[in-house]
């Protein structure tokens, strides 16, 4: 059975390229009906974030990837990881170091001065003298000395390190605490991963981990390292590029619909398809064909498939998600009228809440330049008759074509242009020169209100003349 796991630190927010690597181990467990595991690493204490957990945890809600079983939290697991440094101590796998930081300086100082890597020197791997006085020892893994460690990587092939390359390097510090790479093997081993999917920023800890894993006798996974994601110049995503706090998104006005499809694209591709539900990502995602190069994030691209999910979106589900954005409609009489004249026009949801904003609030006040556009020569006259013919139809005016029947009727009676109404009709209604059609605006608005609105805007006509 496939086994993957997502393990994020509670020290930040989930970003997104955090919820991509979620997302790819979570597609991997369930194309293939496995199971998808979610480990907190909270080893860090002193950093460790309440907030930044429950954001963690409020962002896997939000998006909907479901984890099977319980949450497992590494700093319950602290007597787990001793019994197995004890247990390679015993076995004489690992030893005790009592070098202090000023030994450890001064090692690096003259391998610098030597131009070479910094690096532990092994002076204690098999010390077996009178320990040192006022140092409390790390433990320190044996790490082999000669030979190569290799391993297959899913997505970038064959990675072949000098075992030379990899020092004694230490698994628990002199407080007792253990460090990263020694319970994040024991931990994947543990829990039984077949397949662990995480940024490339890792690639080199998966050496260390190997030498984790052989000393303990555990089997290894499958590694799969996925390039970073970039912005658009091709440099490191910063929070201003949208390396932000996944919930940020949803304040947004992003849809997870949207950021899933989004990410899924983001290293990964299927042809030239760019629009997956959530089903289709299931039946075709497989992490061998996760691509090698860095993706580029494209705020455009992003925005494109959120309007195209809003658009999709039914007006009732829609809806409801329009309450958490202060726009509350779902008894209003003209829902559907009133969605499927603004949701072309909104790429996020708070966009669209403030074009459905726009309609139902009589305007306060008019766009200057649009009202001296749209308010001039017989504009108040012209208004002022349009109301007139509105009353003759009240009764028959229900839907945007009725509303579209009377404008037309009214310009050939009137003998005028279209625009000589459309204009002045449209400010008056909206208090801009943007916004839905004005037969879809008045079908919404209904004629009490849409006559209200033309009044007061004769009302600044004629007071500005």
């Amino acid at each position: 059975m496939t086994v993957t796991r997502f393990a994020p630190s509670p020290t930040g927010y989930l970003h997104i390229g955090g919820l991509r690597t979620a997302l790819f181990s979570w597609l991997t467990a369930r194309h293939n009906g496995g199971k998808f595991l979610l480990r907190i690493e909270d080893t860090d204490l002193s950093r460790n974030s309440e907030e930044a957990l429950e954001a963690i945890m409020q962002a896997f809600e939000w998006v909907g990837l479901d984890y099977d079983g319980d949450v497992v939290y590494q700093s319950k697991r602290f007597d787990l990881y001793k019994e197995y440094i004890d247990q390679l101590l015993e076995e004489g796998k690992a030893y005790r170091c009592y070098m202090s930081r000023e030994e450890l300086d001064a090692l690096r100082e003259e391998q610098m001065a030597r131009k070479e890597r910094p690096r532990y020197d092994g002076r204690y791997r098999d010390f077996s003298g009178e320990p040192p006085e006022g140092i409390e020892p790390v433990i320190r893994i044996k790490a082999p000395t000669e030979g190569e460690i290799i391993f297959e990587d899913g997505v970038k092939g064959e990675i072949c390190i000098a075992a030379d390359e990899v020092d004694d390097f230490i698994i628990a510090r002199s407080d007792g605490t253990p460090t990263y790479n020694f319970v994040v093997a024991i931990d994947d081993a543990l829990m039984g991963l077949t397949d662990v999917i995480r940024g490339d920023d890792h690639l080199y800890n998966t050496p260390k981990q190997i030498v984790v894993y052989n000393a303990l006798g555990f089997k290894l996974p499958k590694f799969y390292h996925v390039a970073m994601i970039n912005n658009e110049q091709g440099k490191k995503l910063s929070k201003r590029d949208g390396a932000t706090d996944v919930m940020e998104y949803q304040k947004l006005g992003f849809l997870p619909e949207s950021l899933l499809n989004f990410l899924v694209r983001l290293g990964w591709s299927h042809g030239d398809q760019e629009i997956f539900s959530i089903d289709e990502m299931i039946a075709l995602f497989d992490p061998k064909d996760i691509n090698k190069s860095a993706s580029s994030y494209n705020l455009d691209k992003l925005l494109w498939l959120n309007a195209h999910y809003i658009k999709n979106m039914p007006n009732k589900e829609l809806a409801e998600k329009l309450v958490d954005y202060g726009v509350s409609i779902e008894g209003h009489d003209r829902l559907e009228i009133l969605l499927d004249a603004t949701k072309e026009r909104g790429k996020t949801l708070v966009e669209l809440a403030s074009q459905i904003e726009l309609i139902l609030t009589t305007p306060e006040s008019y766009d200057p330049k649009a009202a001296k556009k749209a308010f001039k020569g017989e504009a108040s006259e012209i208004l002022r008759n349009f109301a007139d013919t509105l009353r003759e139809w009240d009764g028959e005016l229900h839907l945007p074509a009725d509303y579209h029947a009377v404008l037309e009727h009214y310009v050939e009676k009137s003998e005028i242009g279209f625009g000589k109404i459309a204009q002045p009709l449209r400010v008056s209604l909206l208090g801009s020169m943007t916004g839905s059609g004005v037969d879809e605006v008045m079908a919404i608005i209904g004629v009490e209100e849409t006559i209200h609105r033309i009044d007061r805007a004769i009302f600044f006509i004629e007071k500005e003349k």
